[in-house]
């Protein structure tokens, strides 16, 4: 056990915060005893799991190995019992994933800017492909002739699909719901396709994700009234048939998405129904959508209050870095957005403190890599200098610029959020009720701890 003390404010009175942090007790121990976990430390990648590869291998003749390995398992690693944070080794067919994760989002099979070698070499275990489109070009039956969007991208490592769902708020103009499924307008061709749940999953099926999300309705977080209501139950029946089209039970994994809006009452109800399936994981989704942060925390923690402790939670559109740090605190392992990329095409490099705007003349002449702490590629061979001056006449220069943003979300994001974590949560706790410390054990006032060291 450690105590990590520190002094802060709140209420305009200083105050000295510590934080007890406890790795969870492994129960099996002679995995413990293969294992190097770090009993001091909050965050550790927990031993192998039998069945699955304790690290992400480069080859495809490994992912054949463990292909036919029980599809999902977690084990939870340490515990912050103070917030909900938390730290678990998520067990998939083709490797080991150490959560918090954050998820680069590929949606037609490959990430803007940025090879497959490379987002390898970042250290990346697991990333995103979209059904929707996916489905529509170049097609499911084409991609299982390729042994599926692995083979077809030659991904080694785990992939997740979204259902094509949240098409309905990013395409709501091309779009109709009905309890069918919904109808789409290609915005290629302009033919009208059906996506029911059945076909969503058939479609994730030839595409062998390692994680399939179910077809939910969903609608922008900033909507009221009977719509949210209407969508969360429809959301709950969808389930039931994704469960039942799901052909690959033993080796893909269908997560619940948990629906409701900003409503406490639908969302909780949302939780009730589900949870009562018996299904690998849930996500948290129809959030992140232009709502306040207050609400948008509030139906966070809500969620992760009611989800089962075992499985793995997945906060859907989630990548700037106050909202991962916030929500890992509210008990959240996963998390995807095109953040990292999309900004990066405008010149937009992540860093520890913001980000900087290098197409900006304050960078012409600054010679200093994006982050002198960073040890990407991009950050170890070029200045800002050259990058400013890239963007003025290669393309070259967003593909850089993604490498760094990937590696600052996959890499630096997540020492950020295992090492640090405790520091910035708790000052972030003592803020918002309901998880103030004042009444907590271990905190007392600075002027009390300087008496009592003075006596």
């Amino acid at each position: 056990m450690i105590y990590v003390g520190f002094l802060c404010f709140w209420e305009t009175q200083p105050r000295v915060v510590f934080v007890l942090v406890h790795p969870v007790p492994q129960k099996d121990p002679t995995q413990m005893n293969n294992s190097q976990v770090n009993r001091t430390s909050l965050f550790k990648m927990a031993a192998p799991i039998p069945g699955s590869t304790h690290e992400c291998e480069g080859s495809m003749a490994s992912v054949k190995a463990v292909s036919s390995a029980a599809p999902l398992a977690l084990r939870i690693v340490a515990e912050c019992p103070v917030s909900k944070a938390r730290a678990c080794t998520l067990a998939l067919s083709h490797c080991a994933v150490s959560t918090p994760v954050f998820m680069p989002v590929g949606t037609q099979g490959t990430l803007k800017g940025i090879t497959i070698d490379q987002l390898e070499d970042l250290d990346c275990q697991i990333c995103l492909g979209n059904t929707y489109h996916l489905g529509m070009r170049p097609g499911p039956e084409l991609i299982e002739k390729a042994n599926g969007l692995h083979g077809f991208m030659k991904w080694s490592r785990n992939l997740l699909t979204d259902s094509g769902g949240f098409q309905m708020v990013s395409l709501l103009e091309l779009s109709e719901v009905t309890e069918e499924g919904v109808t789409f307008r290609s915005p290629y061709d302009g033919k009208e396709i059906l996506l029911t749940p059945e076909q969503s999953i058939a479609i994730q099926n030839s595409l062998g994700s390692d994680i399939m999300m179910q077809l939910d309705d969903v609608v922008s977080s900033t909507v009221k009234g009977p719509r949210v209501e209407e969508a969360m139950h429809r959301s709950v029946r969808w389930l039931d048939r994704c469960i039942a089209g799901n052909k690959n039970p033993d080796r893909q994994n269908l997560f619940a998405i948990i629906q409701g809006g900003l409503d406490a009452k639908l969302r909780k109800a949302c939780l009730d129904e589900m949870t009562k399936r018996d299904v690998p994981g849930f996500a948290i989704g129809g959030l992140s959508g232009g709502e306040q942060k207050d609400d948008f925390w509030k139906m966070v923690t809500l969620s992760t209050d009611h989800l089962p402790r075992e499985k793995p939670r997945y906060l859907m559109g989630v990548g700037y870095a106050l909202d991962l740090v916030v929500c890992v605190a509210l008990g959240c392992d996963m998390f995807d957005c095109v953040f990292p990329t999309r900004t990066a095409r405008f010149g937009s490099a992540l860093v520890p403190w913001g980000s900087l705007q290098l197409k900006q003349k304050q960078y012409a002449k600054d010679f200093k890599p994006i982050d002198p702490d960073c040890k990407c590629p991009t950050c170890r061979r070029h200045s800002r200098a050259y990058l400013h001056a890239l963007f003025k006449s290669d393309t070259a220069a967003m593909h850089h610029i993604t490498i760094h943003n990937i590696s600052y979300q996959v890499i630096i994001n997540y020492m950020f959020l295992n090492q640090y974590l405790v520091l910035l949560l708790s000052f972030h706790l003592l803020l918002f009720s309901p998880y103030r410390f004042s009444a907590h054990p271990h905190a007392v006032s600075a002027s009390e701890h300087h008496r009592a060291e003075v006596s």
